[in-house]
């Protein structure tokens, strides 16, 4: 499993970088290579620390007591504890994990299972994608015990007629059953592709398509979830059999 590490709803006390602050010229210059400065946390021997984001990785900054100067990196104490992961998981990922969650959210999706379900799960889902169908496959118990909700956020990108597929089922009267249906008979499935896609849902497979690649994700399936921390996690390809509790739920119905 490929995990989002670290990441985190909003639960623990923030300590942001007031915006009125003036940032140091040596912490500037770090974010002038495109790095951006979310926060500020004490760090010892007369450093400052400061959290950055950096192609979606949390990076840590340590202005050294001249303020002339700042240092890139983990740093640890004599005991070789790493004092660098708890204020970017606190700064960065937490927060960066809220704004994906509600990203997926807010994205163009197809329901699968009871609204009312306790747990939601994303996956991006390409209609040509067998380890799509694989998934929706091992979901089964637990989306029809009304356990689990799996949101297929749409891509059309493995074969030439995906995108067709992909607005076939977008355009459905009824998506879910649509859905249902192609997904359950699998390589038998007669889904056609629309000729033509109409212009909103272009522009909703295209959103998906880059939500996807802003989420770090190259391939179908990609399955994201909250663990029982709050964390957002991430599931490249169809899972192990021993990991669909930990992405289901604790305990298979």
């Amino acid at each position: 499993m490929n995990s989002i590490k670290s990441l985190a709803l909003l639960g623990l006390l923030l300590t942001p970088l007031a915006q009125a602050d003036e940032l140091p010229a040596a912490i500037k210059a770090v974010e002038g290579r495109g790095a951006k400065v979310v926060g500020s946390f004490d760090a010892p021997g007369g450093l400052k620390g400061y959290a950055a984001r950096y192609n979606g990785q949390g990076l840590a900054l340590y202005l050294t007591a001249d303020g002339e100067h700042v240092l890139i990196g983990t740093l640890l104490d004599a005991k070789g504890e790493d004092l660098t992961k708890e204020p970017l998981e606190r700064l960065v990922y937490q927060p960066l994990g809220q704004e994906m969650w509600q990203q997926l959210q807010g994205s163009t999706w197809i329901a699968d299972g009871d609204d009312k379900a306790p747990r939601v799960v994303y996956m991006f889902s390409d209609p040509n994608c067998p380890y799509c169908n694989m998934f929706w496959r091992q979901a089964r118990p637990w989306v029809e015990a009304g356990r689990v909700q799996v949101r297929h956020v749409m891509v059309g990108m493995l074969r030439p007629d995906s995108p067709g597929k992909a607005a076939a089922l977008l355009a459905a009267s009824d998506q879910r059953k649509a859905l249902g249906e192609h997904e359950s008979a699998g390589r038998e499935s007669t889904l056609k592709p629309l000729g033509k896609i109409p212009e909103k849902i272009t522009e909703q497979l295209n959103a998906n398509m880059e939500l996807m690649g802003e989420m770090g994700a190259s391939a179908t399936p990609a399955i994201y979830y909250l663990d029982d921390a709050g964390r957002l996690q991430q599931q490249n390809g169809a899972p192990r059999p021993d990991m669909l509790e930990t992405i289901m739920g604790s305990a298979k119905p």
